[in-house]
């Protein structure tokens, strides 16, 4: 999708009768500047992690003290690793070097976990001397494209920092999620983990000359210093940060227990099809539930399971479920979260039945529809019901064939593992229950996942439905 001409929504906080930063406190004390004082500004680059560090700089220059800055930005200027190394001192005859040697860091605005994490990022850090933020939002790298199975390592990561300087040293924030929601752009993160920093102690100049080398850069001014604004007073006090950015129709927290998750999921599928198409599930789930409790007493997780992966393969996203979705009004909602007004919207859509096919690869190519498309998704979406019946056009397409047959077949198989079911092979029945979470994508990408996941199924089946070996039968003495 692509907005056009569209404003940023201003800051939630703006619309508050009270300024939520009046009565913020200045920093204690911050360090003395009779040596140099070592700041490493880490993240991605294309975010703004180069300009974080020429706003040090051109500070430092107002107050007339000495500093270096050094950008390192690898191979990839944009989406790969910056390191910006700064050197601040009372005098500029005290620089010697612009590079931070090894264990010398005083401080780390870590505006990305992963490049904060990195060895060399690491090897510039000591105990009792480094303190640092850190971003820990969770970016995902390039390699999940090749493994979308791939975990984030933030938990390790953060670990990693700890052990290098102490858990006392370490600030860890979704710096992000935050920045996001208060300014409607996450390019504001650096910004704010910049007054966050600052608000620690970590930068040694004043706040006056951090906004005035804000102006001075001229670029979103106003933005970057609410930005900064926000990060100091997360700094001071993170839970009433945490208060205004988040929305008035904040979602609802994610299920906790089985209970709950099928009350969610028969919500959706009630919306997504109708209330007989919902009762369909919930009583599939129930069942299982119940095979469950009787056949293997004592353990859990094969009905949480088919409540989620039987779910997976009912809501097909067809047609008519992008339409609803578009149409429900949730997808105008987040707009508006995110930008005062847009002149217009395109829809980038690969429709089976219209789209063209790539003369080299075979795969479906996307098609760019205008403005009019939002009038013939609401349109659209008042056919649902005729999904899966005689009049269902869009059913007839291979893909969507491929996604019944995927629905019926787990569903029978689930009444397979009930009734066969056994505490010795209950945990082998959950890993087959479970095969849909390996199914993703759409079009080819889907059908090498289904093809995958088909075989994987299979071997599993074998091991399931292979006959339980015969306890050896104890001589009598």
């Amino acid at each position: 999708m692509t907005v056009h001409g569209a404003k940023l929504k201003k800051l939630r906080a703006a619309k508050t009768e009270a300024d939520p930063f009046v009565g913020l406190p200045e920093p204690a004390a911050f360090p003395a500047l009779d040596r140099p004082w070592n700041i490493l500004v880490t993240g991605v680059g294309g975010t703004g992690v180069v300009t974080i560090g020429a706003l040090i700089g051109m500070a430092a220059h107002l107050e007339g003290k000495g500093v270096s800055v050094l950008d390192q930005t690898g191979l990839a200027q944009k989406g790969g690793a910056v390191n910006s190394h700064i050197r601040l001192a009372h005098d500029p005859e005290a620089i010697h070097a612009v590079r931070i040697a090894a264990g010398e860091a005083n401080a780390l605005i870590g505006c990305d976990l992963v490049v904060s994490a990195s060895a060399d990022v690491v090897d510039r850090m000591r105990p009792g001397l480094t303190r640092a933020v850190v971003n820990g939002h969770e970016s995902m790298t390039g390699e999940f494209t090749r493994q979308p199975d791939l975990q984030f390592p933030g938990a390790d990561l953060v670990h990693l920092l700890e052990h290098a300087i102490g858990r006392d040293a370490l600030a860890v924030l979704d710096a992000q999620r935050l920045a996001t929601a208060l300014m409607g752009d996450s390019i504001a993160t650096n910004p704010f983990m910049l007054g966050f920093a600052w608000q620690r102690g970590l930068v040694p100049l004043a706040r006056a000359s951090l906004e005035r080398a804000i102006e001075l850069n001229e670029v979103a001014v106003a933005q970057n210093k609410r930005a900064f604004q926000f990060g100091r007073l997360a700094a001071h006090d993170l839970r009433a940060v945490e208060k205004i950015a988040r929305p008035a129709d904040e979602e609802k927290p994610a299920p906790q227990t089985l209970p709950e998750l099928v009350e969610r999921r028969v919500a959706d599928l009630t919306a997504y099809q109708d209330e007989a198409y919902a009762r369909r599930y919930a009583e599939l789930v129930r069942l299982v539930a119940e095979a469950e409790a009787a056949r293997a007493p004592g353990r859990a997780g094969l009905a949480a399971a088919v409540a989620r992966y039987a779910y997976k393969l009912m809501a097909i996203k067809d047609e008519y479920e992008v339409a609803r979705l578009y149409a429900d009004g949730s997808f105008r909602r987040a707009l508006a979260a995110q930008f005062e007004d847009w002149r217009s919207l395109e829809f980038h859509l690969a429709p089976p039945m219209a789209a063209e096919r790539d003369p080299t690869t075979g795969h479906l190519k996307k098609r760019r529809f205008g403005p009019w498309m939002e009038t013939a998704f609401r349109v659209l979406a008042r056919f649902k019901r005729l999904r899966g019946g005689a009049l269902d056009v869009f059913g007839r397409t291979p893909e969507r064939a491929m996604e019944r047959r995927l629905r019926d077949d787990y569903l029978a198989l689930v009444g397979e593992l009930c009734a066969k079911l056994t505490p010795a092979n209950h945990a082998l029945a959950i890993e087959i229950a479970s095969v849909p979470e390996h199914i993703r994508g759409y079009g080819h990408v889907k059908e090498r996942h289904v093809a995958e996941a088909k075989a994987r199924e299979a071997e599993l089946l074998k091991r399931f439905r292979a006959p339980s070996p015969t306890p050896l039968a104890v001589a009598a003495e």
